[in-house]
């Protein structure tokens, strides 16, 4: 099968760990007798240098032309004045609404042989196995009004909640539908004892629960939430909750597996044009030395070629492969090792198709 990927390497250590996933997926093509077509565009600080936009029009017209999207990570200290024009983020938050991708999905499992690079206690982490489902394309990074103004002779900054019904009841229905092939358990994840949008939040979510007699649902408030994920993150399996606190939540949940280094995500919609990306950001501290964990990227090259491939068993293959050299002590810097981009990179490319 012949399919075309848009690859958004970004800003950072995004090009190294991406030149990695690239690698993988060549290797599945030979194994597997695909062939997958890349074309590179650039988006977010790279983009602003050279474009002077964050994303242009004629890069977001590529990647809806394509059959799935990989993205390294954009941003850094040097697009990083609150006063400028374009931010690489801009671009990231165009691309998901371009898309239409309005669910990402955040697996956070923890690997036994990984447990001790945690820095909760092991007993806590047993059995650790969740899918957060964040909304993307709604809520407080996408509402109006936006903006900054003088008011009675005060500087002031607005952002604006704002969430409509049929966003909430999409990846609502999303989420029980995955339910059903894991604990069959959603919890929702609101602020309903303060915020209005939550509240139409809760009731969506029951609304949909009703629908769906065999899965059980829960409610708990983002605080609560947030407790649980470090006292007793076993409890959770499939979580869902809005933009802001997904976004929050997961990257708090990243200390669980020992590094966000680690974590694949998965920006679905309507579309079978999927987004798929690590989870961490640029680190420019580290970029260009060749240190950056490519594991992140690679399982997010699984995710692509399950959910918007199609390919299962080419999936199943590289996750196989990432899970063969965890267990057998291959370690990049941040989980405690010695192996750079490429070394790690290499060792998985040796057990896919085993």
């Amino acid at each position: 099968m012949n399919f075309k990927i848009t690859l958004l390497p970004g800003d950072g250590i995004g090009p190294e760990v991406v030149g990695e996933a690239v690698r993988v997926l060549e290797t599945i093509a030979g194994k597997y007798k695909h062939s997958f077509d890349f074309q590179e565009r650039l988006m977010g600080g790279c983009s602003i240098d050279k474009y002077g936009s964050s994303l242009t029009d004629e890069t977001l017209a590529d990647c809806v032309a394509s059959d799935s999207v990989l993205l390294g990570a954009v941003g850094g200290p040097k697009w990083d004045d609150p006063n400028a024009k374009d931010r690489p983020e801009r671009g990231l938050l165009a691309l998901r609404k371009g898309l239409g991708v309005f669910a990402n999905l955040r697996p956070v499992k923890v690997h036994p042989a990984l447990v001790d690079g945690s820095p909760l206690k092991p007993e806590k982490l047993q059995g650790v196995d969740i899918l957060v489902l964040r909304e993307l394309t709604g809520g407080l990074y996408f509402g109006f009004p936006k903006g900054r103004d003088v008011k009675d002779g005060r500087e002031r900054a607005v952002d604006t909640l704002e969430y409509y019904d049929y966003e909430i009841k999409r990846i609502m229905k999303l989420a029980f539908e995955l339910a059903k092939g894991r604990k069959k358990k959603v919890t929702s994840v609101d602020k309903a004892n303060v915020l209005e949008s939550s509240r139409l939040w809760r009731q969506i979510a029951t609304q949909v629960g009703k629908e769906n007699p065999d899965v059980e649902l829960e409610h708990v408030l983002v605080d609560t939430a947030s407790m649980r994920l470090i006292t007793g993150p076993a409890w959770m399996d499939v979580v869902v909750t809005e933009n802001m606190f997904g976004d929050i939540l997961t990257d708090e949940a990243s200390v669980l597996a020992g590094s966000m280094g680690m974590l694949p995500s998965a920006s679905l919609g309507e579309s079978t044009v999927g987004l798929y990306e690590p989870i961490h950001g640029s680190a420019p501290d580290i970029a260009g030395k060749g240190i950056a964990n490519p594991i992140g990227t690679i399982l997010s090259t699984a995710m692509m070629l399950r959910h918007s491939l199609k390919l299962e068993a080419e999936a199943a293959s590289i996750e196989k492969a990432v899970d063969a050299v965890i267990t057998a002590g291959a370690r990049t810097a941040d989980i405690g090792g010695k192996l750079s981009t490429r070394q790690m990179a290499d060792e998985i490319i040796k057990h896919i198709g085993e």
